[in-house]
């Protein structure tokens, strides 16, 4: 995945505690003046993902990115099935990840999954973080009611939902053995499709499966913090208020993405005295850093050249169309 990287690569496996190694790429390592941007990816996703964005986004400052543990290349081991325990258990491991590697502070941009671990590392220490990134970030908002809903929740889905709740999410990848590869091609054919301007085979596809056909560590523990039908058992809205107000927070959506934004402007409302940015890109779905590759590297540029004021400086977020937070089988893929 990273073959098509014209800058160079840093590639090593970074130790934390308990023998566990967090996998990590570093471009522009030496360029000590600037914060570094570290790079946080979804569920079931690893650091290869970001080969659209690394070139660019290392112009500046530098860049670092990590397969989260448990996921990736990085260690696979127990974690609690306690919710609240298991998040804390990510956090640390970000944390203990950037007292080795040196950092004294960083800008952390989190997709999906990546989005709600930065949220939860930056509350517990926001001294180490500069800019908070949220991009298309899953685990936000609370599950709302059925009876509430413009639209309830179909019955198929419902008895998909209890057929499947049983098993972490990806099972089904390792149960076909094999047959995996031509089970994500033909599941997320638009997987392929993202990267066609570096690879005309099938290196994306084999890449996801080989990501998510190990042990299911972190799989297992993104199960144990989810409620049916994907949502978060601790969600992050009822606790961001509390960040520190001096953390500048800017939130990246896909103007065609199936997740709620509506959680943006929800934040943007909890810190009327700080700066809140909402930015949606025309044309991008879920996998905003892939769908519209110049256009994210360009805004997150931007965002990262700015000078952040004390109060919120976006106006509300429009969208194409009414938006869910649900992830069903591959739907909820990296």
């Amino acid at each position: 995945m990273l073959q098509c990287i014209t800058g160079k690569v840093s590639q090593q496996y970074v130790p934390i505690s308990d023998g566990n190694m967090l996998w990590t790429l570093t471009l522009n390592g030496n360029m000590k003046h600037q914060t570094p941007l570290v790079l946080l990816h979804g569920f079931g996703g690893g650091v290869g993902l970001w080969a659209l964005n690394l070139d660019a986004l290392a112009q500046q400052r530098p860049v670092y990115a990590f397969d989260l543990l448990g996921f990736g290349q990085s260690s696979r081991p127990y974690f609690s099935s306690d919710a609240k325990e298991a998040e804390a258990q990510f956090v640390d491991s970000i944390e203990q990840w950037r007292a080795k590697v040196g950092l004294e502070a960083m800008v952390m941009l989190g997709h999906n999954f990546g989005g709600y671990l930065a949220a939860a590392y930056s509350l517990k220490y926001p001294t180490r973080v500069k800019h908070m990134v949220l991009v298309e970030p899953w685990g936000l908002p609370e599950r709302p009611d059925t009876e509430d809903q413009d639209r309830p929740i179909p019955v198929w889905i419902k008895a998909l939902g209890a057929i499947v709740s049983p098993f972490n999410p990806l099972a089904g990848l390792r149960l076909v053995g094999p047959l995996g590869p031509t089970l994500v091609s033909t599941l997320r054919p638009d997987f392929k499709k993202k990267y066609l301007s570096m690879f005309n085979d099938d290196t994306v596809t084999e890449y996801i499966y080989h990501l998510n056909v190990q042990t299911p560590s972190g799989e297992t523990a993104f199960k144990n913090m989810t409620i049916p039908y994907g949502w978060a058992k601790r969600p992050m809205l009822q606790r961001i208020g509390l960040l520190h107000a001096d953390i500048p927070i800017t939130v990246i959506y896909g103007s065609r993405s199936s997740i709620d934004g509506n959680s943006g402007n929800a934040i943007k409302g909890m810190r009327p005295n700080s700066h809140v940015e909402i930015i949606a890109i025309r044309g991008a779905g879920h996998y905003v850093y892939a769908d519209q590759p110049e256009d994210f590297n360009h805004r997150v540029l931007q965002v990262l050249s700015s000078r952040p004021t004390t109060t919120s400086t976006a106006g509300l977020l429009t969208r194409e169309g009414p938006r869910v937070e649900k992830m069903i089988l591959l739907d909820c893929l990296v």
